[in-house]
């Protein structure tokens, strides 16, 4: 079961990974492991085989969201200790994938404590994942760096059942996890075996968007803004609709599959986690 489990999960990092670099926000990361700033004492940390990695700095201490696979723990400290000396208080982990929840064995031997959604907490012992979270949150939860306050809001399924938004209020920056990953173009990667729902998902990216913010750090994609988000929710609404028509017209499973990589640049691994989860549920 954990073999098999993590392999899949790891599959989304992969599968994303093959997909091109379609402008220079969007799409992936670069190969090497680079750290851009977002603002003042917020960064990104990026390269294309795992999710976005932030680096929030304080005086107090750093507090990061994701920490992508095992073998990128060293990449990962050496650009923070290039920032700060200050010691690492928090990873807070956006959904379980392993692309984002992989370093947290390490993270926590260097005396982080890991927080995530009771939900992706769940799934992780189910699959035995390592490092699992010491904190978890039910629908929302402050913690502080210094005067900074950094809220966590789980709105609902749509990824998985586990997603969480980071948001800085006084910094007007939300942290999204795969909840919204990609643009340049877009990707839905709805894993429905870890709870996902694309049904939901447009519902939880629109209580997203009631929060106060301007500035996007995507799962894996470069820094943009609230209309790319607006874009998405676009997109997943003409999923819905399109398979949803596709069922009343008792489309067969080939043609629906064959709409999907047309229209929605569905690929393999969109297909392997979710072409019979979105027909079943858009009935």
């Amino acid at each position: 079961m954990r073999f098999t489990a993590l392999m899949m999960a790891a599959g989304v990092a992969a599968g994303f990974g093959a997909a091109s670099v379609a402008e220079a926000q969007g799409g992936f990361g670069p190969p090497e492991m680079t750290r851009v700033e977002v603002q003042e004492n917020i960064y990104t940390i990026r390269n294309m085989g795992a999710g976005n990695a932030t680096l929030l700095v304080g005086e107090e201490g750093v507090v990061l969201i994701d920490d992508k696979f095992p073998q990128d723990h060293e990449d990962i400290m050496r650009l923070v200790r290039e920032v700060t000396d200050a010691p690492l208080l928090y990873v807070i982990n956006t959904h379980m994938h392993p692309d984002h929840v992989g370093g947290n064995p390490a993270m926590q031997d260097v005396g982080a404590h890991v927080i995530a959604s009771e939900n992706a907490r769940r799934i992780m012992a189910e699959r035995d994942q390592p490092g699992l979270p010491s904190i978890t949150m039910r629908d929302y939860l402050r913690i502080w760096l210094d005067d900074m306050p950094i809220d966590l809001h789980y709105f609902g399924a749509g990824h998985t059942d586990g997603d969480i938004v980071v948001h800085l209020p006084t910094e007007s920056v939300v942290i999204t996890g795969d909840l919204f990953a990609l643009y340049g173009p877009y990707r839905a990667v709805i894993d429905y075996s870890a709870g996902g729902s694309l049904r939901d998902w447009t519902r939880t990216l629109e209580r997203m968007l009631q929060l106060d913010f301007d500035t996007v750090v995507p799962g894996h994609s470069g820094t943009t803004d609230r209309q790319n988000v607006e874009g998405y929710i676009d997109y997943l609404t003409r999923t819905q609709d399109m398979v949803r028509e596709m069922n009343a017209q008792q489309s067969s499973r080939e043609d629906i599959q064959a709409m999907l990589e047309s229209e929605f640049d569905w690929g393999r691994l969109e297909m392997a986690v979710g072409l019979d989860g979105v027909i079943a549920e858009m009935r």
